[in-house]
Formats: structure tokens, sequence, C-alpha cells
């Protein structure tokens, strides 16, 4: 494996030796292992399986892998798993080269032992953590003669490291420290700044007026996040950032210009549907309203997008409104008007629409096997009119939805494009007749892109082949190129010219790239 957390294995491990013995004839023995072993075991498990499965195991994106469940299999059968991976979109982490078989092996026992509890977050160690590098008045105060605009921000993954390159120029600009693991980018409302969210919960703040753009701030959340976004409503530009925990359970608002924190608010609770009580339930997506001083939250195990109202922020409160969706919510994004947010339930098969003015559930759809859209991809359908589109970590389809309430068949799934792969993200641009899909968890696609014709639907699917996994696309701000990752310690991002389908460029040097984010498209949700 490559980085592991620093810390993380010892925050986590609470016993100097794990042993015991079996509870049912049926299940397993409980395996025994040492301190170190533990504290290694934690490590990856945090790395590699506590997203999708949950620092306790109780499963969202991934199944429930608690003690119960897994003491019904044989270790050797558990090996092979998290060796080989499943045709369900898991990754086989020995096979691609992430942990040895050694480690698989001591992962394997290690599922089969009760999961130590982390220990909690507060405001204290926050604002330890809170960190200014540029003050606001040390900050240039007009942009730069640059079209800054077309920057990307790219994600160099198990670096920790984001790297600003040119859009125009394809040239890297600078390379700055970010979170472990950083998981994505978002931009202020008005583009200046990028802010990063790290698996290790560091938010980090980039100035893009800056020259070169330079990190001026960073505060560490919690143990383990991925959501970060920011005030988008009038009269709020720039003011408030928001970050989503995955451990602890909670969201907290920062200070715009700063990362300064003001609020830390707590979101376990009861499941929408059976009120079972969850201790860990993660906050996934997070976007801003357009049409109110809102965030949209989906609370990964309750099955719910909690509405965060941060009007009165300032006077210390926030106003939440809860709606009841369905379980597993992950990621999502906006249709083409900003009015409605798609939310993908993964474990449920289903995307469930929220209307944001009416502030209500419109329908939970049904589509393929553990939909994964990123923000999914809008377009204008020749037949159906507006659609949006979500790919799938379980199956090879690309599940197309009308986004037009005024049609018969609005909320529902009106065309299916079949891919070769299972996949993780589908990009397309209001200039583009293309859409792009990768095939990342596919066993044997990983380094295959698909694109299809969108004024064209029913032709044959274009695809281009590269050496290594290729992941997440993103267009520049004309919509003209389309920049794609090569998933490798020696990595780097493709350009492909939208017109041709020819590569433009590669831009090399980069340690396992992954999100890249364009301000222009990042600050106005163009996807």
């Amino acid at each position: 494996m490559k980085k592991l957390l620093t810390g993380i294995s010892t925050i986590i491990t609470t016993s100097v030796l794990i042993t015991g013995v079996a509870t049912a004839a049926k299940l397993q023995p409980v395996p025994t292992l040492s301190k170190a072993e533990m504290e290694k075991s934690s490590a990856i498990y945090f790395d590699r399986c506590s997203g999708c499965h949950g620092v306790l195991r109780g499963g969202a994106t991934g199944p429930d892998i608690t003690p119960e469940k897994t003491r019904k299999k044989k270790l050797k059968s558990l090996e092979r798993i998290l060796y080989e991976g499943t045709d369900g979109g898991m990754p086989g982490w020995g096979k691609d080269g992430y942990i040895t078989k050694a480690e698989t092996k001591m992962l394997a026992k290690y599922l089969q032992i009760k999961p130590p509890i982390p220990p909690e977050w507060d405001m204290k160690k926050t604002m330890a953590s809170w960190k200014v590098h540029v003050p606001v008045s040390k900050r240039p105060t007009k942009a730069p003669n640059t079209n800054w605009q077309n920057y990307f921000g790219v994600v160099q993954r198990d670096a920790g490291l984001v790297t600003i390159v040119d859009g125009d120029t394809k040239e890297k600009i600078v390379t700055l420290k970010s979170g472990f693991a950083t998981h994505i980018l978002r931009s202020s409302s008005t583009g200046r700044y990028m802010y990063a969210i790290g698996r290790d919960g560091k938010a980090s703040m980039m100035d893009m007026w800056a020259t070169p753009p330079n990190l001026v701030a960073e505060v560490r959340t919690g143990i383990d996040a991925r959501s970060i976004d920011t005030s988008k409503y009038k009269g709020f530009e720039d003011k408030y950032v928001i970050v989503g925990n995955y451990w602890p359970s909670h969201y907290m608002i920062l200070k715009g210009d700063t990362l300064e924190p003001i609020k830390i608010v707590g979101t376990s609770g009861y499941t929408h549907d059976t009120n079972e009580y969850r201790l860990e339930s993660r906050v996934a997506a997070i976007v801003a309203s357009h049409h109110a001083p809102e965030w949209l939250l989906n609370l990964k195990e309750l099955g719910i997008v909690m509405l965060v109202d941060y009007s009165k922020v300032d006077h210390g409160t926030v106003t939440e409104t809860m709606i009841d969706a369905e379980r597993a919510l992950h990621d999502g994004g906006w249709d083409s008007t900003k009015r409605y947010f798609l939310a993908a339930a993964n474990m449920r098969d289903t995307i469930s629409v929220i209307d944001t003015v009416e502030r209500k559930l419109v329908k939970n759809i049904k589509v393929g096997t553990k939909p994964h859209p990123g923000r999914g991809a809008n377009w204008i359908d020749p037949e159906f009119g507006r659609v949006w589109a979500t790919v799938h970590l379980g199956e090879g389809l690309v599940s197309i939805i009308s986004t037009d309430p005024s049609k018969k068949y609005a909320w529902t799934v009106v065309r299916e494009w079949e891919l070769d792969g299972n996949s993780l993200f589908i990009k397309t641009h209001d200039n583009s007749e293309w859409v792009y899909c990768d095939n990342t968890i596919n066993k044997e696609k990983s380094k295959t892109l698909t694109i299809f014709n969108k004024n064209n639907p029913d032709a044959k699917p274009k695809e281009i082949t590269f050496e290594k996994n290729v992941v997440h696309m993103e267009y520049n701000k004309a919509g003209d190129e389309v920049w794609v990752s090569l998933w490798d310690a020696e990595g780097e991002v493709v350009v492909i010219d939208d017109k041709t389908l020819n590569i433009k460029k590669r831009i090399k040097g980069l340690d396992s790239p992954t999100g890249k984010f364009n301000v222009y498209n990042t600050t106005h949700d163009i996807y």
C-alpha cells in the first residue's frame, strides 16, 4: 500500500491484544491480532474501506461488514475478496498493488473483530488546528491579468497535494499541500477561492487571485470528511464555508475568508424509514442552493436530505429542515435549472429528487445497480428534452432521467446506454455533442473512456483506450476540451480536443491524479 494517514491507526485502536471465542456454532472464531497488527489494519481499513463500509462497518455504499456478517465467512474467502475485488464495484486492493498478501491476511482478520470506536472531535481541537497563512489584508485586492477562471485544480490524491494548472497554456503553475487523500475541490461563489477537503478532515483554502495561487488558510474539521461547499445565495457570497464529516458525524460552518470555525452541529439520528438510531450518520454530498440561503446535505445512513439555513449564523442560529429520501445517500448534483437536486442512494439503486423551491421530495426513481453520478450530467435529448444522467458502480449502465416537470414522463428513466464497465463519473458540457463515461472500476475496461453522442443517442459509442487506468473528466471553461486523469503513481492528465477526440496535450509528473476542477465550471455548477 502507498501512503497511510499519519497517526490514524493509533487514535482508532483501543486494545493491546484482541482475542476472543466464537459465540455461535455457525460463526468462525474471533481471530487474534497484536497491537501493532491492529494499528496497521486500522490504518489500511480507514484508507481503503471506511468510505464505502463506514468506520463502524455498518455499510452504506458498500454492504454491512460487521463481525456478525464477516464471521460467517472463512478467512480465505475474505482474503480473496480483499485481494481480487468484486463485480459489484469493489476494487481488488491486492491485485491492484495497494496492499500486500500479508496485509490482506491481516485485514481479513481485522474484519472479524469488533471495530474500535474512534474518538470524538470538538471545537478545541478544531481551533488548535486552524491556521491563517495569508491574512486578508495581505491578499490581492483585484483579480490577476490572466484567464484565471480557466485554471484547473488537479488533485494528487495519495500525495496529499493540489496542483494548479493554467487551462490556456497547460502549464503547471504551483503545487500546494492539502489534506490526506483530497476528495473534492469547490469554488467560492465568485470563483476567487478554491477549497479542498481531505479524507483526514482537513480543509484547505487557496487564493486564485494570488500570483501564483497560494494556500491562505487551513483547518481540520474532524477525523474523516468528504464534502465541502460555500454560501452562494445573494447577499452571502463567499461569506461561509461548510464541511461535512464522515467521522465524527457532524457538519461544521466556517468563515469564508479565513476558515475560522464558527459552529459544529452533530448529525447522528434516526433512519427515515425504520427509526433506527445511527451513531454513524455521515455527511456525504453537499450542494449550495441557488434559491435560498441554504445548503443541502446528504445524510448517508439516515436516508435524509437536510436543508441547513445559514442566514442567521451570525446570530448563533442554524435552522434545519429534514426531507425523507432514501438510504445510503452518497453523491449527486443539480439539474440544468439548478432548482432540483438529484441524489444517489447507492445501496437502494435509487435517485432521490429534491425540489429546493417547494423544499420537498419529488420522487424516488429506480435506476441501475449502485448509481454513482459524481455530480451527474445535463443535456438536451433530441426526443425527451432536458435530461440528467448517472453511471453506476454495480453495472455498466447509464440511466438517463427526464428533468422537465412539464413532460408526462418527467422524473422517469427515459433512456439507457450500456457501458462495457462499471463506472465512477459521467460528464458533458452545453458546448459539446458528447457525453463521456469512465469505466474505472471494471477489471477489463478500466483504461477505456466511452463517449456517446447526445445528438444521436442510438449511435454506437466511441472509445479511447489509454495505457493506464483513466478516471474523472472535466471540461475547460470554453467547453472545447476534456481533461482526464491517468490514475497511477507516475500519472498524468490528458487533454482531449472535444471536436476531434484527438489528444492535444499530456501534463506529466503527477502522483495519482484523480479529480480535476475547472474554476469557472465549478463556480457555476456546470456539468
